[in-house]
């Protein structure tokens, strides 16, 4: 019987940060992570965007806001400290039109609101940082938007853990609970607390624990397109003005740690939790309760899923993500644009009730157990002060 003081679910970023900020609070306690593949970080934490966000798409009152702000320095500052390389490109909001300004506005706002720098922009003046830009009269600037390849972060995160103490099992995916015991494919566990980071699986995690009761993880596929031009073809990211309403960003160039550009991502409704390829993962029940969430989301959401869905299905026809991205770009060329790269899947979370996205982080817990169910976009950024807020609610609950 494997036995720990503190037991983390999950080993992307979010568990790692957990783990560690559980192990610098409690130095003689015992600490153990489980992951069910071989490696940590092969879904969603080592297949984002990159991008440390900065923080201004958030309302003020949310946790997103003040964790992408806290975050970004934190990671800028990890990333120094581990001679990671990092783009410090800054990003471009730009506008279609006038009907877009009013967004602009609501940004600017925001920005100042959680202590994010942000720059208003004339079109003329954003095309001093990013000469190809199209914009329609006025743009925002995000200097302290960066990019980083998300893979060597999280690699030396685990290495981090394990020089901390941390025992990290690999291949040993959770099974189920019975007894205050959990099983894994590694064995039995024993832990005097445990938290629950697992991702696409938090929902199901959870439900073994009586929470998780309003919500379900709904799957969405997000694929870049990756540009053939040279590094520094394009200075900055590039993104359109978000519709608020939901949580997603749009089409928009991002620019890698190489100086590489990548165009997406999609936000395609996944049919099963970890359809990244074919029929590669497929699991029949997991497919029939997606659809029929899906199917009632389609008459009965809280937003336009419909309208939703069927633009990001289209999508996945290269000619069509290359147009949208050539909205924001003069001289995007489709025959640049050949290469998909890896999907990755966004564990967002649906509230069954209201038959809404749920916009930001959201955990439920007790004195034996804390369940991480919303870590969406941008949770790579807002990993470090998650962490402690996590490890703060723990804290509170076993009081």
């Amino acid at each position: 019987m494997n036995k720990a003081d503190f037991l983390v679910i999950g080993g992307g970023i979010v568990g790692l940060s957990i783990a560690r900020e559980l192990k610098k609070r409690h130095k003689s306690s015992s600490v153990a992570l489980i992951e069910k593949e071989p490696e940590c970080g092969l879904h969603a934490s080592g297949r984002n965007s990159g991008v440390i966000h900065a923080g201004f798409y958030y309302s003020s009152d949310s946790l997103k806001a003040r964790f992408t702000r806290d975050g970004n320095r934190q990671l800028l500052q990890f990333c120094e400290e581990k001679k990671i390389p990092v783009n410090k490109c800054g990003k471009l909001v730009v506008a279609r039109d006038a009907t877009d300004w009013p967004q602009l506005d609501e940004l600017l706002r925001r920005g100042k609101a959680n202590g994010v720098p942000l720059d208003p922009l004339t079109a003329a003046e954003a095309r001093k940082i990013e000469p190809r830009v199209k914009t329609f009269e006025r743009a925002i600037f995000s200097p302290s938007t960066a990019t980083a390849d998300p893979v060597q972060v999280l690699q030396e995160m685990k290495q981090d853990a394990l020089r901390e103490g941390i025992a990290i099992h690999q291949s040993a995916g959770y099974l189920g609970r019975a007894d205050g015991v959990l099983r894994t494919a590694a064995g039995n566990f024993e832990a005097g607390y445990v938290v629950n980071a697992a991702g696409l699986y938090a929902d199901r995690v959870a439900r073994d624990f009586d929470f998780s009761a309003d919500y379900r993880i709904l799957p969405f596929k997000g694929i870049y397109l990756y540009s053939g031009e040279a590094s520094g073809a394009i200075r900055t990211n590039i993104y359109p003005v978000p519709d608020l309403r939901n949580p997603f960003l749009g089409v928009h160039f991002t620019l890698m740690a190489n100086g590489r550009a990548k165009i997406g991502p999609t936000a395609i409704p996944a049919f099963w939790r970890e359809q990244y390829q074919g029929l590669s993962n497929f699991r029949l029940g997991e497919f029939t309760e997606i659809i029929f969430r899906d199917l009632g989301l389609l008459f009965l959401s809280g937003f336009d899923f419909k309208r939703l869905a069927a633009e990001e299905m289209r999508k996945y026809y290269r000619p069509r993500l290359v147009s949208l991205a050539s909205a924001l770009l003069e001289n995007v060329r489709l025959e640049d644009y050949r290469h998909w790269g890896k999907p990755g899947i966004r564990a967002q979370l649906l509230n069954i009730k209201t038959r809404k996205l749920e916009m930001d982080f959201v955990v439920e817990g007790d004195s034996r157990s804390l369940h991480v169910l919303n870590a969406v976009s941008p949770a790579w950024t807002c990993a470090l002060p998650f962490a402690s807020y996590v490890c703060d609610k723990i804290a509170a609950l076993t009081a």
